[in-house]
Order: structure tokens, then C-alpha cells, then sequence
């Protein structure tokens, strides 16, 4: 998406972390970029959007995507994608790499942000990998990959297992500006497990996947990034011991950073009594204990974000048996109504806290300076939402290409209303006015 445009929200409450801010007022974007925020702004020859009893946020950021793009049309493409992410209140998606080919040259990279320009409805960013075809054998042209344009660099659902490959790729990013993401597991320990390795895997007849197939490749990150004095974000954590290793890592002043998912810090293992495959997901469903240390790690700044980790495949490939579906659920649409219901009104966050959850810790995170706030001279990127509405999921009209999600027919409390991007609305409810 290039174009730019101008739009004046009127009466909405803006909620800016980056400020401080919370209280009602006007904002005025114009050209692409936010220009004021104040009480009874008019400005001529601009559309208005009247966001009275609504919430006005910086654009909310999904830095956990798969776009699918190229390789896996059938169950994504960069369009359906980001038009799913307006349709949710997402703004900003970061797109992984195991797409095929892997993201793994400038070519690819080039590729992905010519068709976000031609078809996207929100801004892509781009997560090259660390080894070619992460297939680790060797490091790829981080350099060149930077020099495309990436925002951090991961093997993703290949987690790197080789301590030393890792080692070299900390050490070789420290000369840019980037992170690198890991997909924590250690796949010896998780091989052919289907869920949480517990009492439920048991009574349920299914293979566990244990909490310490996570921990190692946690505790192998934190020592790796303190000796290399490199980033290190680790992605979708979802165990108590995970958890307790980055707070302390971070108690330390380490450059680690986390992300959890709604799916984590929503469903435990017992919901996959019904074996719906929808319920199958890497790192898996896990114990109420490990949600509630997902909720207290967010609540305490311990996990800097939250991302969808939007996974999209097709009916048939999900309408097996349990142990042949593929791992992942859609999430893009879903998100943000989740984190308003169970962390918002859960009493969990506040307002603010939640949305810096969505904007400024992944914004500083990818390094995404013009990102994440409201300041006068950033992108005019803005989700609008009720905290309110209370809302019915339907995954048959889900902008997506697919529906493998749990959450259909769940109701939630809060709802995006409007997604705008560069002071362009790329999707809005019906019900929120736009005059003339």
C-alpha cells in the first residue's frame, strides 16, 4: 500500500501510550502523517470520522504473521492476508519466512513488498531467515537481507536447533540494527507430540509435547544473547518456566524480549477433550498455570507483546485425524477481541497497558521508528475500537482465505471498529459514520 491521504477523527478517546495520553479529542492526520491532537480541531476539504464512544489508537502491530506468499496461495496470500489484518483493527504485519521459496535473498524480500504495494491493505514488514531455505546449514546474507529492507531475522517454524549456527547468527547481526525471532523448541523433545505433554495427553491417548522442549532453547537464547550481546525476541512463549527465564534475563538488563498469543493466554489443554483439530497449534495449548504466568508476565512488562501468530490452512488439511493436521490457527481477525475480553475486562491491563501491547512494544521491537504513537510528524496509522461491543466471532465471513480457528461462534466482549493506514481507512464497521 503507497497511497497517503488526510482524515480528521473527531470525539473518540485516544488512548497513546507514547504520551501518556487518554482523554477525548480530535485527530488530525494529514498527507500520510499525524499532524495534531487536540480538542475542536476543523480542517476544510477533509474527511471526518466521527469516533464518538469509540477508542482511538496508534495503529495496532502484528509482528507474528504468515502471509503464505509465495508458495502457499491456496491458504494465504499477501491480499486475503492484509485485508483480514484492516478487518481485525491490525494495521501493520510482520510476515514470516517459511513461505516457498524461503525468504532467505533480496529477491524474495523485493517480491513480498511489490505485491504489499499492489494489493495490501495494511503496511508488511518483512522477517528474512537466518539460514538458507532454513534448513541450517549454513548462514544466510543477513547483510543483503537488511539492505532489501527486513525487520528481523528468524527460521521461524524451523526452529534452529544448532547451538553454533546460532551462536554466528548473533554474532553476525550485531553489525545491524535488527533482531533475530526464535521459535523456541528443542525438537528432539517435542518429536512427533501433538500436545501438551501432561494429564490431559494421557487421558486423551495423544503424544505430549513436554514444557522443557520450550525451556531449553529459552535458557539457550538468554546465555547465547548475553555472551553475544545481541537482541534475541522470543516468540509465542507459553510456559511457566519460559516465562520466569526472560523476567529474570530482563531483571538483568539482557537484551530479551517476548511476545505471547491470545490462543495462550485464552485456552488451556483440557479443551482439546473434543479433538478439534483447530486446537492444535506449536508451541502447543498448555496448563492453567502457564496461562496464568502468560497473563502475570504481561501484566508485569516481562512479555513486551502480543501477536496473532496467524497460521492459515485449508479445511481439508485440518479435516483429519488429529495427528496428521498441521499445527496453527488463523488469528488475525480474532486478536484484538480476544485481548480487549480476557486481559481488559479480565482486569488484567488497562486500557494503556493493553494498547502498548499492540503498538509500542513491537514497535520498538522491529525498530520501527515512524510506528507505535500518535506523536505529531508519525505515520498516520490509527485503529479505531469499542471496548465495549460485545461481538459473536464468524469465522464463515472472515476476510482470510481460511477459518482454522476454535474461537467460531465464541463471543467476546470489544471489537475493532476501523483500520487506517497512512490517513487512508482500509476497513471500517458500517456503523461508524463517515459524513459525506
Amino acid at each position: 500500500m503507497n497511497d497517503a491521504g488526510s482524515i480528521l477523527i473527531k470525539n473518540g478517546r485516544v488512548v497513546d501510550p507514547s504520551q501518556g495520553l487518554d482523554e477525548v479529542a480530535d485527530v488530525l492526520v494529514l498527507d500520510g502523517k499525524v499532524a495534531r491532537i487536540e480538542k475542536g480541531i476543523s480542517k476544510e476539504g477533509v474527511p471526518v470520522l466521527d469516533a464518538s464512544g469509540l477508542v482511538v489508537a496508534p495503529g495496532f502491530i502484528d509482528m507474528h504473521v504468515h502471509l503464505r506468499e509465495p508458495g502457499f496461495e491456496h491458504k494465504e496470500d499477501i491480499e486475503t492476508g492484509t485485508r483480514a489484518a484492516a478487518h481485525g483493527g491490525i494495521t501493520s504485519v510482520a510476515c514470516m519466512p517459511n513461505t516457498n521459496p524461503a525468504i532467505d535473498n533480496s529477491g524474495i524480500v523485493d517480491l513480498i513488498n511489490q505485491r504489499a504495494r499492489e494489493v495490501g491493505a495494511v503496511n508488511v514488514f518483512v522477517i528474512g531467515a537466518v539460514t538458507p531455505g532454513m534448513a541450517e546449514k549454513d548462514i544466510a546474507n543477513i547483510g543483503e537481507l537488511v539492505d532489501a529492507g527486513v525487520v528481523a531475522v528468524s527460521d521461524d517454524a524451523h526452529p534452529i536447533q544448532n547451538n553454533y549456527i546460532m551462536r554466528r547468527c548473533m554474532e553476525y547481526i550485531r553489525m545491524f540494527d535488527i533482531v533475530v525471532i526464535s521459535h523456541p523448541e528443542d525438537t528432539e523433545l517435542s518429536a512427533e507430540g501433538q500436545m501438551h505433554e501432561g494429564f490431559h495427553s494421557t487421558k486423551f491417548g495423544l503424544k505430549g509435547i513436554p514444557s522443557s522442549a520450550e525451556e531449553v532453547i529459552v535458557s539457550r537464547n538468554i546465555i547465547l544473547s548475553e555472551q553475544t550481546r545481541t537482541p534475541v525476541h522470543i516468540a509465542h512463549i507459553s510456559t511457566v518456566g519460559s516465562v520466569r527465564m526472560v523476567r529474570e534475563a530482563k531483571r538483568r538488563g539482557l537484551k530479551i524480549t517476548a511476545e505471547a498469543t491470545p490462543h495462550h493466554f485464552t485456552l488451556t489443554d483440557a479443551c482439546l477433550a473434543t479433538y478439534d483439530t483447530n486446537l492444535k497449534m506449536n508451541p502447543p495449548l498448555r496448563g492453567e498455570p502457564d496461562v496464568l504466568a502468560i497473563r502475570e508476565g504481561l501484566k508485569d512488562g516481562t512479555i513486551d507483546c502480543i501477536a496473532s501468530d496467524h497460521a492459515p490452512h485449508q479445511a481439508s488439511e485440518k479435516l483429519v485425524e488429529f495427528n496428521f493436521a498441521p499445527f496453527g490457527i488463523v488469528g488475525l481477525e480474532t486478536a484484538v477481541s480476544i485481548s480487549l475480553d480476557i486481559l481488559y475486562h479480565g482486569k488484567i491491563l488497562s486500557l494503556s497497558q493493553l494498547v502498548e501491547k499492540w503498538t509500542l512494544g513491537p514497535a520498538k521491537i522491529l525498530r520501527l521508528k515512524t510506528k507505535g504513537s500518535l506523536k505529531e510528524g508519525m505515520d498516520g496509522d490509527i485503529t479505531v475500537f469499542d471496548p465495549d461491543e460485545e461481538i459473536t466471532i464468524d469465522a464463515s465471513g472472515f476476510e482470510s482465505k481460511s477459518r482454522n480457528t476454535p474461537f467460531d461462534k465464541w463471543k467476546f466482549k470489544g471489537a475493532p471498529k476501523a483500520a487506517i493506514v497512512r490517513g487512508v481507512i482500509t476497513w471500517r464497521d458500517q456503523a461508524v459514520p463517515l459524513p459525506g
